[in-house]
């Protein structure tokens, strides 16, 4: 699950605060931030966690595509449809959501 101090710098990122025990009843706000409800930030972790799984196949690619060095050895060994053929395959192997 997304942390609570992402959560809550996702909604104002200015906030200065401390959380005790990833507790989002334990947080301490200082220096003038308004407090942000309780709901917000559980509501925000969930839309930021949801945001987080739906981009797995994003993180899978990442690791799975050749390196920049190996892809332009692709490039000038076998064209861009040799390319192509390469970078389709991890594609295939991780489709979008």
């Amino acid at each position: 699950m997304t942390d609570i101090v992402a959560s809550i710098k996702a909604i104002n990122p200015n906030a200065e605060f401390v959380v005790r025990a990833e507790d989002v009843k334990q947080i301490e706000w200082h220096n003038g931030t308004t407090p942000i409800a309780e709901a917000d930030i559980l509501a925000k972790q969930k839309e930021l966690q949801t945001a987080y799984d739906n981009n797995k196949y994003q993180r899978d690619r990442a690791e799975a595509y050749p390196s920049i060095k190996d892809q332009l050895d692709d490039l000038y060994h076998n064209g861009i449809d040799g390319w192509k053929t390469t970078i389709k395959a991890v594609k295939d192997k991780y489709p979008k959501g």
